[in-house]
């Protein structure tokens, strides 16, 4: 299928890898740091390394946040992206772009900080997750969650139950990085592009 997928480009990405994965799926992802380049876009990618709130104020800055709020199309979070779509987030006391209804939590120290290698999906559920097993790793580097909730399309536990994937609507949010996550992370990628 022919599309225009999109990513965010903010300043805050792992933006070389996203790429190359959606490249090695035969996709030839642009990138779009103003509104104005959304134009012809029918997916979203939203990835994201860093701290939340200098990340937000450069979406602000742009009008990012807004355009990526009111996209039409799929939208699909990585990492920080994903926590920048919740509510709010400890990491800066900041607001998010209020997508999920969600407040970002850090992790409390027990076991260590930062959650980072490879863990375990679990209750998979949803279009994002055809094809992947039930209990199949991921690569996540992450100090902030977001706790686990009823709209969780996938879970893992990292002292504690958390929200790996969430879904809302046509906006997908995933903490880890299916970039770095082998097969299930491109298999998850081609699933969202044949949403």
């Amino acid at each position: 299928m022919n599309q225009n997928i999109y990513i965010v480009h903010y300043k805050a990405g792992n933006i070389a890898s996203v790429m190359n994965a959606f490249a090695r799926l035969g996709v030839h992802a642009r990138l779009a740091a103003r509104p104005t380049e959304l134009k012809n876009a029918d997916k979203l990618i939203f990835p994201g390394v860093g701290h939340a709130r200098p990340a937000m104020e450069v979406l602000r800055a742009s009008g990012m946040d807004e355009a990526i709020a009111n996209f039409k199309g799929p939208v699909l979070g990585i990492c920080l992206g994903m926590q920048l779509m919740a509510a709010r987030s400890e990491e800066g006391n900041m607001e998010g772009l209020g997508i999920f209804p969600a407040a970002i939590r850090r992790f409390n120290g027990q076991p260590k900080i930062p959650h980072m290698g490879w863990n375990s999906l679990h209750d998979l559920c949803g279009p994002l997750f055809g094809g992947v097993p039930e209990g199949s790793h991921a690569y996540f580097v992450h100090s902030y969650y977001m706790p686990d909730r009823a709209d969780a399309i996938a879970r893992c536990n990292y002292d504690e139950v958390f929200t790996a994937a969430v879904a809302h609507d046509r906006f997908f949010g995933l903490q880890f990085h299916p970039e770095k996550s082998g097969q299930t992370g491109m298999t998850i990628l081609k699933n969202f592009i044949a949403l």
